[in-house]
């Protein structure tokens, strides 16, 4: 049998105001925050994280991450808390979040407001439905971003939906995660809403328009039992029931516009 543990990032300054946020490091646009893209309270979900897992006797061998700060700060505090982080830290934007386009930094109520609840309702939770292209015209594009300098221009998205991210995560899964497993690593994911989606649907074969709605809580450890095939055999949450049941209707709230 084999374990793996998924950790969604803490929460950050634009989940907490309502923004997509996608490939944007919200640091960067809040003053006094520094580098670091977690409010106090995903700080806080980051190590009760950490401080859970090494309660609960976790030691890991490696860890992988997105090239977004929210997803690298939550793993780096996790691991500080379970004086691991001396572990190698693989960083690929593979597993970064979704890519929601030309909507980036704008405030998801002030959207449904200029084009209608049902149409930014199809942006967020319509399995195949894309958001419109990110311009070059926007500070956020993509390729100026100096961190995917060395990836090819055709790899990278403009806009994403949640079927995008699903065919761009669960190769890397397959490809070089996996082979880590077998290799008898143990491992912690910290990553994002959306890709960790993309591997828990993979895992347990979650339908396309189930997916969309299923809810991940930040900075809750999320174990998965795998067999020798690494096909599921249970998975749990670490941390109390009742807090975490809470936990999981803060993101249902969030997901309502």
């Amino acid at each position: 049998m084999y374990k793996i543990v998924f950790v969604r990032h803490g929460q950050s300054p634009w989940n907490k105001e309502g923004l997509f946020t996608g490939w944007v490091d919200a640091a960067i646009e809040k003053k006094g925050l520094s580098d670091v893209d977690l409010t106090k309270r995903g700080i806080k979900e980051a190590i009760s994280a950490g401080k859970i897992l090494k309660q609960k006797g976790y030691i890991f061998d490696l860890a992988y991450t997105s090239y977004l700060e929210r997803s690298i700060k939550t793993l780096q505090i996790v691991l500080d808390q379970m004086n691991l982080m001396w572990i190698p830290v693989i960083k690929d934007w593979k597993l970064n979040e979704r890519h929601y386009g030309d909507l980036q930094g704008l405030n998801k109520k002030d959207m449904a407001k200029k084009v209608g609840e049902e149409r930014v309702f199809l942006w967020r939770r319509g399995y195949a439905v894309r958001p419109p292209e990110i311009k070059k015209t926007n500070k956020y594009y993509t390729k100026k971003d100096p961190r995917y300098k060395g990836v090819p221009a055709d790899e990278l998205p403009l806009t994403e939906s949640l079927k995008d991210v699903v065919d761009r995560v669960v190769p890397y899964w397959k490809k070089v995660i996996t082979k880590q497993i077998k290799a008898g690593k143990s491992i912690v994911i910290s990553a994002h809403g959306n890709s960790l989606r993309a591997i828990i649907k993979y895992l347990d074969n979650i339908p396309d328009a189930e997916i969309p709605f299923m809810n991940i809580p930040t900075g809750v450890p999320l174990v998965y039992e795998l067999d020798k095939n690494l096909k599921p055999i249970k998975h749990y949450y670490l941390g109390d029931p009742e807090t975490i049941a809470k936990l999981e209707e803060k993101v249902r709230k969030q997901g309502r516009i």
